[in-house]
């Protein structure tokens, strides 16, 4: 018995924006945020890490010190416009098809769910070693996906239709793949990951194309199952950061304040060793001030250097560390001043200046 005509899916890939919003909607919020991060200072062509990072980008320093929201935000960063162009055509060329094949909502889970997975393995991947972002994860999810409809659907698409968008799915995707093994700055392990996630995920999602698809069975219970078991496995084998973000910023929070504080209690050494030169104000008076004004703030300044030391390879520690002992050195010359002081001793008016300021 002959079966049913299907209908043609290259038609369904020139179907207009407004017959498939979700994918429209996708490109629109991609383009805003990338012009975002640009008028930020993220960079046009070439990225500026930093500013990608402060917008939700995936490093495992800051996703896993409990900001897990960046494995769906790293979607929408990009880094320069061609790396925004490419996604945006490959998702605007793939999108249509398979939104009008899933459906908006399934599609819409398809795409969210595939790209956190590829963000999910870039951090167990790279986490330490690189700041990511980009919708290709979530596009090669798609790519995953339509090789699976095309297979399970294989014998009501025609012969030709099925091995042109086949092979061509099959083909970007291995070539892409490949080039991530050679170009430097391409994050392999979010497409590799989104690949797999979205051929599960599709094996979820799918429903029968037609009366004549054949009957489901067990596959959505099964991928559901494989796909649940990989983001445990992948959650329990996610390695330690390097360090944690909150940790680095409170780290160079006090860095900062102790700059400040040092100019701040310099002056006032200054000026209470010019008062013994110059205005003859008793020793012990100026022992006083000396205890209250400059030991006593470096002191403070330490202990407050002491708390913010981050655990781990931070990038601020070696700096924390340096200021540290200069913060100690410096309590430790100003207390020997006001012993001396004390013991009738006139200080020396350059003794202030004995250890050198430090540079962060």
């Amino acid at each position: 018995m002959d079966l049913p005509p299907s209908p043609e899916l290259t038609d369904l890939m020139r179907a207009p924006a407004r017959e498939a919003p979700v994918t429209a909607s996708l490109m629109v919020l991609n383009l805003l945020v990338f012009l975002a991060m640009a008028f930020a200072g993220g960079g046009w062509w070439h990225a500026v890490n930093g500013v990608q990072l402060d917008l939700g980008a995936n490093f495992a320093p800051a996703t896993q010190d409990g900001q897990w929201w960046r494995l769906g935000s790293a979607m929408f960063i990009h880094f320069g416009v061609w790396h925004l162009a490419v996604n945006m055509w490959a998702l605007w060329d793939i999108g249509r098809l398979l939104e009008t094949l899933l459906g908006r909502w399934r599609f819409a889970a398809l795409y969210l769910g595939a790209g956190v997975c590829g963000n999910l393995m870039s951090l167990v991947v790279q986490g330490n070693r690189a700041v990511s972002g980009g919708a290709s994860g979530a596009v090669f999810g798609l790519y995953g996906a339509l090789l699976v409809f095309l297979w399970v659907e294989r014998r009501q698409i025609q012969a030709g239709e099925f091995r042109w968008l086949f092979g061509g799915a099959l083909g970007f995707s291995v070539l892409m793949l490949a080039l991530g093994w050679y170009l430097p700055g391409i994050d392999n392990a979010a497409h590799g990951g989104g690949l797999v996630a979205g051929m599960l995920w599709a094996g979820c999602l799918l429903q029968p194309w037609t009366a004549s698809s054949p009957v489901s069975g067990v596959r959505p219970w099964l991928s559901a199952v494989v796909l649940i078991s990989s983001i445990v496995l992948l959650g329990l084998i996610l390695p330690e950061p390097a360090y944690r973000l909150g940790e680095e910023l409170k780290a160079r929070q006090s860095i900062q304040r102790f700059m400040s504080d040092d100019e701040r209690i310099h002056e006032h050494w200054n000026v209470i060793l010019n008062d013994v030169q110059n205005n003859g104000a008793s020793f012990e008076s100026i022992a006083g001030r000396m205890d209250a004004e400059v030991v006593q703030p470096y002191r403070q300044s330490f202990e407050a250097l002491m708390r913010a030391s981050p655990a781990g390879a931070a990038p601020s520690a070696a700096t924390l560390a340096t200021l540290q002992a200069y913060a100690a050195q410096k309590a430790y010359q100003a207390q020997r001043q006001a012993d001396a002081l004390r013991n009738g001793i006139k200080p020396d008016a350059q003794a202030s200046e004995n250890t050198s300021h430090p540079k962060p």
